[in-house]
């Protein structure tokens, strides 16, 4: 089976008709197109939208990112639309590579602008080759092995006789004796998990360099055999001080295993495929880079569930819950943001443009600050700059004492551009549109 890669980008275009191949539009084969189809099917059950149908023939990607391989042999990898004119592939790799880095929380050192240099590949060739990776370190510091208690018949006593067996023995086995014994092997439940998933990437990746050391390993881990019940050794995945050396490891397995990724599709595709949205990435993004710029005395909260929008015969109805809060030493909060992974056009600043800010969006921060900041404080709404959004808007004046600013996130520094200190980080930058 011939295998085939198409680059796109969000809200791209997919034909089975002939077309000029882009970033922003591809021909696909009729097998590809039909199992998108039943895919997007499967995924509307959960609430999530990869693609809409336009037609017989076309089909245009949403905001998920990330790579899905198709059992006819397509992988197609959805990179993020940073707004740029320039269609740099590898620039979007690398900004991909750290938003997913920043959902699951990993050491940054992993997702440095060295580390990521070299990995001018899908995002699932760069999570198999730093899973590869990580397994040769760990077997150089060597795997955890526990005693595991087996049930045999031994022509000699070993252990424990287990006499109920033992008087069931047919006397043509009157030799055999019973036996139940510890044995100190490195057959766990996390060593399992770890051949399972350097067994899928042995037979996924397309990367010569990333197969021949997962080929090694593959020798190197010939006792320990691939999990046959991957959700019950999930679970059985030891923690504390005996599995440190496993913690570094774990995230890349979960990936190459699709283990508590929302969109990880398991089961009907030839390799690993990996789908995130957006929304969620950009949110994890700035909220990893806020957290390292908090000016001392302050704390950023993400995910809060504290207010509700109403009452209703005595119960609270309707549950707030913006992106940040950010709370002073005495648990005051002084900030609320909230992220928009949507391009803002500064120059379109007329009554019936505005900016293309959404009502909904503002008409959701005056709730936010009516509940979170009583109705007095600053708020803010934060974009992905691009280049027709370089600088903080014009300060938004909402009722009661409440200030709104939208500002632009830059996503290669990491940080906010502001028109005004915040007392809440440390430092901030501000950038006046050319």
């Amino acid at each position: 089976m011939s295998s085939t890669t198409i680059t796109v980008r969000e809200y791209a275009k997919l034909t089975t008709a002939s077309c000029t191949p882009s970033l922003d539009t591809h021909q696909v084969s009729v097998s590809a197109f039909a199992w998108l189809c039943k895919l997007q099917g499967r995924l509307s059950k959960g609430g999530a939208r990869l693609l809409e149908i336009e037609g017989q023939s076309w089909l245009r990607l949403n905001s998920l990112v990330g790579v899905v391989q198709t059992p006819c042999g397509t992988t197609l990898e959805v990179l993020p639309k940073t707004f740029s004119d320039a269609s740099d592939v590898h620039s979007s790799r690398k900004l991909l590579c750290k938003m997913v880095a920043a959902l699951l929380d990993l050491p940054g050192k992993e997702t440095s602008t060295a580390a990521l240099e070299r990995f001018n590949v899908p995002l699932t060739e760069w999570v198999m080759a730093q899973f590869v990776e990580h397994l040769q370190q760990l077997l150089q510091q060597g795997l955890r092995s526990d005693y595991v208690r087996l049930d045999e018949e031994l022509p000699f006593l070993r252990g424990q006789l287990n006499t109920l067996a033992q008087m069931r023995q047919p006397v043509t086995k009157a030799h055999l004796f019973h036996v139940r014994h510890d044995v100190f092997s490195p057959d766990q439940a996390a060593n399992r998990l770890l051949r399972l998933a350097l067994e899928r990437v042995r037979k996924a990746t397309a990367q010569p360099v990333t197969w021949r050391l997962a080929n090694e390993l593959s020798h190197r881990l010939n006792e320990i055999p691939p999990s046959r019940l991957p959700e019950q050794d999930w679970r059985a995945w030891g923690t504390g001080r005996l599995m440190a050396r496993y913690q570094a490891i774990k995230p890349w397995c979960e990936l190459v295993l699709g283990e508590s990724m929302p969109l990880a599709l398991k089961g009907d595709s030839l390799g690993v495929s990996l789908l995130f949205p957006m929304e969620k990435l950009f949110e994890s993004f700035v909220t990893r880079a806020l957290h390292k710029q908090m000016a001392k005395g302050y704390a950023l909260h993400a995910q809060q569930r504290q207010h509700f929008l109403a009452m209703h015969c005595g119960k609270r109805m309707f549950q707030l819950e913006p992106d940040l809060v950010v709370r002073d030493s005495q648990g005051c909060a002084v900030a609320v943001l909230d992220t928009k992974w949507k391009r803002l056009e500064q120059s379109q600043s007329d009554g019936k443009s505005k900016y293309g800010i959404a009502p909904s969006d503002m008409y959701q921060m005056l709730a936010y600050g009516t509940t979170y900041m009583r109705g007095k404080g600053v708020m803010y709404l934060v974009y992905p700059r691009w280049q027709n959004f370089q600088a903080a808007l014009a300060e938004f004046t909402l009722p009661g004492e409440l200030q709104l600013h939208v500002v632009p996130f830059d996503l290669d520094q990491e940080e906010l551009l502001l028109a005004q200190p915040a007392g809440f980080v440390q430092s901030y930058t501000s950038k006046i549109a050319s």
